[in-house]
């Protein structure tokens, strides 16, 4: 049912990226957030966790600038307000970088907003939203940060190992369906350092 329902949006993203593409076509917008499709029945305790970074796809991100990046993992921590402590764990300049963000729970089906945006200079909007998972094996988000008037989207494919699940395919199908092309989606160089600890 999760992926029927992944791909009539699918479609739908597809109808909307033609006709955006006709009004701007230097520019790949994104999508309203409700014709993005989210996981039915989310179950929050299920997804908290280690998450390992096996794909990525964003109209920020470059294949050749970026082919150098190394898997990384989000720690999703549930919190008594149904917002998450997510902790990011990533290897960088012979170091290991930890931060963590706060996403709290939006109005909205299944969507979470960025805590504390404030903090953040420039960002005035920052929505995540699981578009599908199985909680055990895989897992596709979707997130829209408008930075300083321009919105960015990004597509993350989570595997509780570092292995890419089955639903590989789906990820690039799902990415592409947003306007982007091969060149905005990369595979993380995989990694022990700082993700294992």
């Amino acid at each position: 049912m999760a992926l029927g329902l992944l791909w009539l949006g699918l479609v739908l993203l597809g109808a909307l990226q033609t006709h955006a593409q006709d009004s701007t076509p230097n520019l790949i917008p994104a999508p309203p957030l409700l014709l993005v499709p989210v996981e039915p029945v989310f179950q929050e305790q299920l997804f908290q966790g280690k998450w390992y970074v096996l794909g990525l796809a964003g109209n920020e991100f470059n294949k050749e600038k970026d082919s150098q990046l190394k898997m990384y993992t989000d720690t999703f921590e549930l919190n008594e307000d149904n917002s998450y402590n997510v902790t990011s764990a990533l290897a960088w300049d012979q170091r290991c970088d930890h931060w963590t963000k706060i996403f709290t729970p939006n109005l909205h089906l299944d969507q979470y907003t960025l805590g504390n945006i404030e903090r953040y200079t420039g960002i005035q909007s920052y929505t995540a939203q699981v578009v599908t998972t199985d909680y055990n094996q895989f897992a596709i988000l979707y997130f829209k940060k408008v930075y300083d008037n321009q919105e960015n989207i990004k597509v993350i494919l989570y595997g509780r190992t570092k292995e890419l699940p089955p639903v590989k395919a789906n990820f690039i199908i799902f990415a592409k369906f947003l306007g982007l092309t091969d060149e905005h989606i990369i595979f993380p160089i995989p990694n022990d350092q700082c993700i294992d600890e």
